[in-house]
């Protein structure tokens, strides 16, 4: 009786566990909010998680109500009765799920930046003077290159959402070539004092892979032409002129920032790698 009523218990905490977990999914995708959290690539199969999630916690919760249960198994892993061994083991998945609830809803920002490290920049007519001008370093940066040869040749570089990764990579790549280009880009305000002693402030952008947890701040030096001050991880978009600048004791890209306007968020705050930067830029060149 002691081991049925023990059996009872593990099945109504996991049961609990799972349907809060399926609840807590479904709240995200229904409020759009999923992409918080992880790429957008995944969202379609995240969202579908809630159906197996409830389906498996309806069953383990009959089983623990209506006690028909059997034994667990003849594997000699009989099910833990220690309180302090079951709160540890559960509460990986509770503490979470109790965190999810409670806090908002929002995108990392310059808390999260300022724990991880912003990484600031510091990694080019014809077609042929291009390709001259141009040159990959090596095999791995090949994608850079194509993009920096296209974007070479824009009036004013916008930098689109979709390939900001690729496209900050490709002007930190041949930054000297890029001097006085004129760019236009849109992110959040970070700012610690060693740039506020510069009357300067990074701007960023959180890069996700796969999901927020290995999200990356990705910023870029900015450097006002007339004195601003904008709360941290306040959303701007800055027209400015690309520069080169040292920092550290490092060459890294900076933009001179002539006009710094407060925009809204976007939807989705985050940046993603592409799978094909060069493809995309040339369908967005193409609608001009």
């Amino acid at each position: 009786m002691k081991q049925s009523s023990l059996m009872g218990a593990h099945y109504l905490t996991r049961a609990f566990i799972l349907l809060t977990l399926a609840a807590y999914i479904y709240l995200l995708d229904r409020s759009d909010s999923l992409h918080y959290y992880i790429a957008p690539k995944m969202e379609l199969w995240v969202s579908l998680c809630p159906i197996p999630l409830a389906c498996v916690g309806i069953s383990l919760l009959i089983q623990a109500l209506f006690k028909r249960r059997r034994s667990t198994c003849s594997c000699d892993h009989p099910l833990s009765s220690s309180v302090v061994r079951n709160a540890a083991v559960y509460g990986i998945f509770t503490v979470p799920l109790l965190l999810g609830f409670l806090l908002p809803n929002q995108a990392l920002g310059s808390s999260a930046a300022l724990k991880k490290g912003m990484a600031l920049s510091g990694q080019y007519s014809t077609e042929q003077t291009l390709k001259e001008k141009f040159k990959s370093p090596d095999i791995y940066n090949e994608e850079f290159t194509e993009l920096a040869r296209l974007l070479y040749t824009e009036p004013v570089i916008r930098v689109n959402q979709d390939i900001f990764y690729e496209t900050i990579g490709a002007l930190d790549l041949f930054k000297k070539e890029f001097e006085g280009k004129p760019i236009r880009l849109s992110g959040f305000v970070y700012s610690d004092p060693s740039l506020n002693k510069r009357k300067a402030f990074a701007f960023g952008r959180f890069l996700v892979l796969c999901c927020t947890a290995d999200a990356a701040p990705f910023g870029v030096f900015i450097k006002p032409e007339h004195t601003v001050h904008f709360p941290k991880d306040t959303w701007v978009e800055i027209d400015g002129h690309i520069h080169v600048t040292q920092n550290q004791g490092k060459e890294i890209l900076s933009i001179n920032a002539a006009q710094i306007r407060k925009i809204k968020q976007p939807k989705t705050p985050y940046i993603y790698p592409s799978d094909d930067s060069v493809a995309k830029l040339k369908r967005e060149l193409a609608k001009k």
